[in-house]
């Protein structure tokens, strides 16, 4: 029988890029995000690619707990027995000392990494209860291991990710799931984009000088701790590019 995995932000960075790499692990897919556009040219491609995978994309915002219940709530079929929870979607609005923080951005932020993941981790996760079986993969970042100028609420809010998967790790232990964090340095997705509110030219800038990881980079080691042999739980990953020595510290030509 083929394993599904729930995949939030999976519109576009990792989230595609780590729908694409289970399917070619074998893996059915549910596919969330708002741009249900984009859903559907994912869903396509991916089917192309491997004419045996089931894809089911739901469109809504996962900041809104009653879009979210109405979505993963009614799951059925097979659907409803969902084997590994990737909760990817996330994102930085805004770089701002905090005496000149931005509230809209605040907000944001913390509905959508803090709230938007508990709330798709409280509706998918009974069910991994009952079986005794799952995986909970939730992707972070370094600076949930870090704090840097300027990134004060969204460091925050990775934090609590950090925390989050430590105690759903403790909590779920007695029910055989496992709990994985991944947590990319820079990565060269849409991040800076939103981050700098579609200043392309400034997030383009970000990069320069040296070479970012790759939204493929961090699907290889979803999948690879996905695949691991189910006594091993991957717990922690810290991923960086070679030129990144710490959230502020990099090697730049």
């Amino acid at each position: 029988m083929r394993k599904i995995a729930l995949i939030t932000g999976a519109t576009s960075g990792i989230g595609k890029e780590t729908a694409k790499r289970l399917a070619k692990d074998g893996f059915d897919l549910i596919v969330t995000g708002r741009r249900k556009e984009r859903l559907g040219e994912l869903k396509d491609e991916i089917i192309k690619d491997n004419l045996h995978t089931d894809v089911l994309t739901l469109s809504f915002d996962i900041r809104i707990y009653s879009e979210v219940e109405a979505n993963l709530k009614g799951l059925s079929g097979k659907w409803k027995n969902v084997d590994v929870l990737i909760n990817n979607a996330g994102l930085a609005v805004g770089l701002n000392p905090i005496h000149e923080g931005v509230r809209e951005d605040w907000e944001r932020m913390i509905d959508t990494n803090i709230k938007g993941l508990l709330y798709v981790t409280r509706l998918i996760s009974p069910q991994m209860v009952e079986r005794k079986s799952g995986h909970i993969i939730n992707i972070a970042s370094i600076a949930g291991k870090e704090v840097y100028p300027n990134g004060n609420v969204y460091c925050a809010t990775k934090h609590a990710v950090d925390a989050i998967s430590k105690g759903t790790r403790m909590d779920l232990i007695n029910y055989g799931i496992k709990v994985t964090q991944i947590c990319p340095g820079f990565a060269e997705t849409e991040f800076s984009l939103v981050r700098f509110k579609g200043d392309k030219d400034r997030a383009d800038k970000v990069y320069d000088g040296f070479v970012p990881l790759l939204a493929e980079d961090i699907a290889d080691a979803i999948a690879y701790a996905v695949n691991a042999p189910d006594h091993v739980d991957i717990q922690d990953m810290l991923i960086m590019p070679k030129a990144q020595a710490s959230a502020t510290i990099f090697h730049k030509e």
